[in-house]
């Protein structure tokens, strides 16, 4: 299939994807999705944000006008529907007991081609809710591909969907977009080898920071 085709189709089958996810939020999770306007429409990007639901991946780009790129453990591609699906929607497989060289390649190949990435730079879910320290890796992947950087927040997933907990339809779960932060912002090639490390803990704090609009009083 040639590559206008396979963009073509990619679109397609993530657009219908993201509107049925978009009835789901809508129908049993109806939450706040604030700081739209701050997600470019096109070029290059990386979305990151907190981790405490495997709610997130899907509700963070729900309402985003645009394909995102998700990572997806390798274990996922196993043939059959699944596996058409993932390479269809263009996600990236990744070998999460270890460092995946070949991952990182396959990231910044997708950010240099124009792509919107989503990470989580906590690496993990959250068991609480509760914001985890950063992992280097969204740092590093930023640093190498010095492109802008929006932080976003997830609110209430945990309640929706925890590690500890069943699946608890009716539980509002908002998401808040930041402004972009630059490649100025977050990456300082001074730190030498503290580098990839303080840029994802400079992205974190943005995460950190967000808050859900305060409700007007009537």
């Amino acid at each position: 299939m040639s590559e206008p085709a396979a963009s073509a189709r990619m679109g397609l089958v993530y657009g219908a994807c993201r509107h049925l996810l978009e009835v789901v939020h809508g129908a049993f999770f109806r939450g706040e999705m604030t700081g739209l306007a701050h997600v470019p429409s096109d070029g290059p990007l990386i979305i990151a944000s907190n981790h405490a639901s495997f709610l997130d991946p899907p509700f963070v780009g729900v309402r985003v006008m645009r394909p995102l790129v998700f990572f997806a453990r390798k274990t996922l591609w196993k043939g059959g529907l699944a596996s058409w699906w993932l390479d269809t929607v263009g996600a990236i497989p990744v070998d999460r007991d270890g460092s995946d060289v070949a991952a990182i390649k396959a990231v910044l190949r997708a950010l240099q081609g124009g792509r919107a990435l989503v990470l989580f730079p906590e690496g993990t879910r959250s068991p609480d809710g509760a914001l985890q320290p950063p992992k280097s890796g969204v740092g590093l992947i930023a640093c190498r591909a010095q492109v802008p950087v929006v932080p976003a927040r997830i609110f209430n997933s945990h309640h929706a969907l925890g590690r500890t907990g069943g699946l608890r339809p009716g539980t509002p779960v908002s998401v808040v977009y930041g402004r972009p932060l630059l490649p100025a912002e977050y990456d300082d090639p001074a730190m030498g080898k503290e580098r990839y490390q303080r840029a994802s803990e400079k992205i974190m704090a943005a995460i950190a920071a967000l808050e859900l609009p305060t409700p007007e009083v009537v």
